[in-house]
């Protein structure tokens, strides 16, 4: 699996011929280094949303009303649904989506989800997905919580963590979590993208470190394999 982070919470990933975007926050992202009709082109299987928030939802109808599948809680599904979405799929928490690149599974998440209009978008999850041989964890928005390690239960990868603080827990709290977790490798998120954001991902690096992990912080652009 080749993971690429394009800022804030948004990811690529890739596993042979198939590929699936994260939380698809592009245009409006300071740091996105990617344009929406350069992301268009990639042909994804599947855009996964975490939550309803701006900086998560971002521009999954562009890809909805073009037919990919958009896949989230049963209220993030519904809306996209009446947005125009062809294919979103509304799930709920401890439900598996499993398709030809692989499977999503959501997990709780403490955070708060609305739409960018106000309309409420369910709860906020985080995502564990299966693609390629390896097995992800992307928490989303989220602060520490101790069933995490039932998450790690399940045999990690990698992590991508939240360390921006502020919305989500900081460094020192998300490298608190890899005591749970367990994973191979992590990777920070969410942090640097707006001045609240001032958590530090080399905090989280050390820190992680310090538990046997392998952190790698990726600049946006940037990408890492598994």
């Amino acid at each position: 699996m080749q993971i690429r982070f394009l800022g804030q919470s948004a990811f690529l990933l890739q596993a042979g011929e198939h590929r699936v975007l994260i939380d698809p926050f592009l245009q409006g992202n300071p740091v996105c280094p990617v344009t929406l009709d350069e992301a268009l082109g990639w042909q994804v299987d599947a855009v996964l949303i975490s939550h309803a928030h701006g900086d998560h939802w971002g521009n999954a109808m562009d890809f909805g009303r073009a037919g990919v599948p958009l896949i989230g809680t049963a209220e993030i599904g519904g809306y996209a649904m009446k947005q125009g979405a062809a294919n979103a799929v509304g799930m709920n928490i401890g439900g598996t989506y499993r398709a030809a690149w692989g499977s999503v599974m959501l997990t709780p998440a403490w955070h708060s989800s609305s739409f960018p209009d106000g309309t409420y978008g369910g709860m906020p999850t985080g995502l564990v997905i299966e693609m390629g041989g390896r097995r992800l964890y992307h928490a989303g928005d989220t602060c520490l919580f101790s069933d995490m390690r039932l998450i790690g239960d399940l045999g990690l990868d990698a992590a991508l963590l939240p360390v921006g603080d502020h919305y989500t827990m900081g460094p020192e709290e998300a490298a608190r979590c890899l005591e749970l977790l367990r994973p191979r490798v992590a990777v920070p998120m969410h942090y640097g993208t707006f001045p609240p954001l001032t958590g530090d991902p080399q905090v989280f690096a050390r820190e992680g470190a310090a538990h046997g992990v392998d952190v790698r912080v990726l600049a946006p652009g940037e990408s890492t394999e598994l």
